[in-house]
């Protein structure tokens, strides 16, 4: 029976390291500040939005929450993002997705101050992990959260990836691409296959990894018969399945359960990576904040 990587827990661990930080800011007089900008009301948004804010409360990093009818047009949701933008109280910010449709949703995140860009997919983010900038350099951008927890709950539970056969299921902007550029970052020495749902025995593509991470949002998608004995799966994608207008939708995980028993290590879900997104956005807007201050310090 596969170990669990328990995001829950390496979550919890996130949470105290940021405490001392913010700590360590607001001795300086910096409080940082999660924004969310919210359209609509979508009820797994704004479930997902609450729970931004309470990890921050948990943390002390400010709330800022804006919301806006479903109705409202481009320009609306435009001045509320250059309003966040210029807001000196939020140090890094949200819009959540998905927005109603009709929006020119690539259009509206590329308002985003780059700087403020919790989510870390921003294009000018996204081209400063291709170029491998590193990360503690006062030019470097957030991460995207997602590959991000992804990789951090890995690192967590003691697994090396070095010389590792990684296979990543979706290619999608939120987790595939940016999974697979995070992991190919120098010093990883990983080799990685970026696979979707319509690959050609996409069976035979997953048997040889010694790490698959599924993103393809499909219900149990990957099978146990697919994974070589001892690898590490990651389960990233969540579908809610059911009727909603009961009450008795339920989430699954891209990954068929009956997996534990072929795998080695293996994310639940839910309590596997979804805790520890939510904890490195937070984590993003206190390192945006700690930027902001390096910068000032070296003018």
């Amino acid at each position: 029976m596969a170990e669990l990587l328990d995001g829950v827990k390496a979550a919890t661990e996130i949470k105290d390291e940021l405490r001392t930080r913010v700590s360590e800011l607001a001795s300086r007089g910096v409080v940082p500040g999660l924004g969310t900008l919210l359209v609509g009301d979508d009820p797994a948004s704004r479930s997902y939005v609450s729970g931004k804010h309470r990890d921050c409360e948990e943390v002390g990093v400010a709330s800022i929450s804006v919301e806006l009818p479903a109705t409202s047009t481009f320009a609306q949701i435009a001045k509320a993002v250059r309003e966040l933008n210029h807001d000196p109280a939020v140090t890094g910010f949200i819009v959540q997705l998905p927005l109603p449709d009709g929006l020119d949703q690539q259009a509206i995140l590329e308002l985003v101050d780059p700087a403020k860009d919790a989510d870390g997919l921003h294009p000018l983010n996204l081209g400063r992990l291709v170029l491998g900038v590193d990360p503690k350099a006062v030019t470097a951008g957030p991460l995207p959260c997602t590959p991000r927890a992804v990789m951090d709950l890995v690192e967590r539970n003691g697994i090396s990836l070095a010389g590792k056969n990684v296979t990543v299921i979706g290619r999608g902007i939120t987790v595939g691409r940016p999974m697979g550029l995070l992991l190919t970052r120098k010093g990883t020495d990983v080799t990685v296959t970026l696979t979707h749902s319509r690959t050609p025995d996409i069976a035979a593509e997953v048997r040889r990894a010694d790490v698959v991470i599924a993103a393809v949002g499909v219900p149990h998608f990957v099978k146990p018969e697919w994974i070589k004995p001892g690898a590490v799966v990651l389960d990233v994608g969540v579908t809610r399945v059911g009727s909603t207008a009961t009450g008795r939708a339920k989430l699954a995980g891209d990954v068929d359960p009956a997996v534990a028993d072929v795998a080695g290590w293996v994310s639940p879900n839910p309590r596997g990576v979804g805790p520890m997104t939510r904890a490195l956005l937070v984590t993003n807007v206190v390192e945006a904040a700690e930027r902001t201050l390096r910068s000032s310090d070296v003018r």
